[in-house]
């Protein structure tokens, strides 16, 4: 691996997670929408940035993840290709967007590398997915797993529901794992199932997983970068850590703002520019 201009760390490639994981190194990931905020995160060090399809909830204003489209994905994935250097750049497939046939599902991760500059794409769903997953791989694109609470399938699974919990579900889950990496995926997401199973499946594993809501155990940890700053408007979820409160601070930040042009303090005399005198203006017209 080169190393890039984010310091002196290597870039994060699909094999350098495989390796982090023989190694028993933890890495992170985050979510990431649009330029401004990959580029910070990419340059603290966040190993995967995922352009997720919780943009629908969190950016987009949908009450869940199901209205989000290939081409929406497209246009904030571009963006954030733009300003990552170092990190692992993943998108998700949006739902429908490889539901409809296996065809249509290369067709538009092919989509996402080519166009969308993306490294590898993120699909739901366990082993009915094994044959698409290999499908992708067969045509050189690097494949994220993602199973447990998979939220495209909230009408299925009732809600935004612990997965899980019972031994029979359970032992399923262990086999959607094994299914997904004999198919060839380089990694797996874990959502919203107990810790204790996250921990048997990383440990059954030769490809790292990645936790949300599913305990430590997990070689990587990913959160909605959103819910970690604190600039959602959605119910915080029982998993989430939030380190920052920026809802307060653009809140605060623009009321300060308001009143200060509401009373004339805002622009000053050092924010407003200088020029030509009303009476040198004149004569300059007159001489044009």
């Amino acid at each position: 691996m080169n190393a890039t201009s984010n310091g002196n760390l290597p870039k994060v490639t699909s094999s350098s997670l495989l390796a982090m994981k023989a190694r028993q190194e933890k890495f992170t990931a985050l979510t990431a929408y649009d330029y401004p905020l990959a580029r910070i995160l990419d340059e603290a060090g966040i190993d995967v940035l995922l352009v997720g399809d919780s943009i629908g909830m969190t950016r987009l204003g949908y009450t869940s993840t199901i209205p989000v489209t290939i081409e929406e994905i497209l246009i904030h994935l571009q963006a954030v290709h733009r300003a990552v250097r170092r990190g692992l750049l993943v998108a998700d497939m949006p739902y429908g967007s490889y539901h409809v046939s296996n065809r249509k599902a290369i067709k538009n991760a092919l989509c996402l590398v080519k166009e969308g500059g993306a490294e590898a794409i993120k699909i739901e769903g366990g082993s009915k997915r094994a044959k698409l997953v290999s499908r992708l791989v067969q045509a050189e694109i690097p494949v994220m797993g993602h199973i447990g609470l998979t939220p495209q399938s909230i009408h299925v699974l009732g809600g935004y529901k612990v997965q899980g919990r019972d031994a029979a579900s359970a032992e399923r889950l262990l086999e959607d794992a094994r299914q997904i990496e004999q198919a060839g995926a380089f990694s797996l997401v874990l959502e919203g199932i107990p810790s204790d199973l996250a921990r048997e499946i990383t440990q059954a594993l030769s490809i790292p997983t990645i936790g949300i809501g599913a305990g430590a155990s997990c070689d990587g940890q990913i959160l909605v970068t959103d819910d970690l700053l604190g600039i959602s408007f959605l119910t915080k979820p029982k998993f989430v850590r939030q380190y920052a409160n920026l809802k307060e601070l653009i809140s605060n930040a623009v009321g300060r703002y308001r009143a200060d042009c509401l009373t004339g303090e805002f622009p000053n005399e050092s924010e407003s520019y200088s020029g030509e005198s009303k009476a040198n203006l004149k004569a300059f017209t007159r001489k044009a």
